[in-house]
């Protein structure tokens, strides 16, 4: 019998993303707190870019925007917010989507998987997902469980189980 696998990877729906954004566009643009503001939400490029008058006012833009991405089933660690910086007379603050598994949380997610799956199970890099591979499927649904509970610092999908 041949070996069955699964691919542990991060991707954000690019879809999903766009949808979360214009929702939060729209309702800042409403809100009576952010009237007169120069409150605004868009993307700029592949981040989206926060503008307000102050940084808590930019702060606040962000939490309207997370919640946004968590009611569309985006994973809150697929963002990268960084700090707010004066441009002018505004505050900008930059939120980039984590695409891809990078190196160091592939060995994070490597050695879980040698130290505390099922035997069977092997676990290699490739790019930016790992693939997961065992006899028994039964195994592999144990890792999948593991995988879950543990705390890695990126958002997990598992696709390709074969």
């Amino acid at each position: 019998m041949a070996d069955s696998s699964f691919d542990v990877v991060s991707k954000v729906d690019k879809m999903e993303a766009d949808n979360a954004v214009n929702q939060a566009r729209k309702e800042v643009e409403q809100r009576y707190d952010f009237k007169n503001v120069g409150a605004s939400v868009e993307w700029s490029g592949e981040k989206v870019l926060l503008k307000a008058n102050t940084e808590e006012r930019v702060k606040a833009i962000l939490d309207v925007l997370e919640s946004k991405f968590i009611k569309r089933g985006i994973s809150l660690k697929s963002l990268d917010a960084g700090d707010p910086y004066a441009s002018g007379k505004e505050f900008r603050l930059e939120v980039g989507l984590k695409q891809g598994i990078d190196q160091e949380a592939g060995k994070k997610i490597n050695k879980l998987v040698r130290d505390e799956a099922p035997k069977s199970v092997k676990s290699q890099i490739q790019g930016d997902e790992v693939r997961v591979s065992s006899k028994s499927r039964d195994d592999l649904q144990a890792t999948i469980a593991l995988l879950k509970k543990a705390d890695v610092d990126v958002d997990l999908q598992f696709v390709n189980f074969r």
